[in-house]
């Protein structure tokens, strides 16, 4: 499935920073070209589907919140 993002492009010193409106992922390059298509490399392994390496353990614990 494609899909179509917007970013935000300026320029932080020697670097070119994208970020991604809808999502939150960014990215930076040396010019605007590569901070762009480093910003969709980013967005294609933000969306990718997560593979395990190991099997995660699971647990539960009990946290105190509010006024004690």
């Amino acid at each position: 499935m494609e899909r179509t993002f917007t970013a935000s492009v300026w320029r932080e010193g020697p670097w070119v920073v994208a970020q991604c409106l809808e999502v939150d992922v960014a990215s930076q390059g040396r010019t605007e070209e590569e901070a762009l298509q480093n910003l969709k490399e980013a967005l294609e392994l933000y969306f990718e589907e997560p593979q395990p390496t190991a099997t995660p353990v699971i647990r539960q614990l009990k946290v105190q919140v509010g006024a004690a």
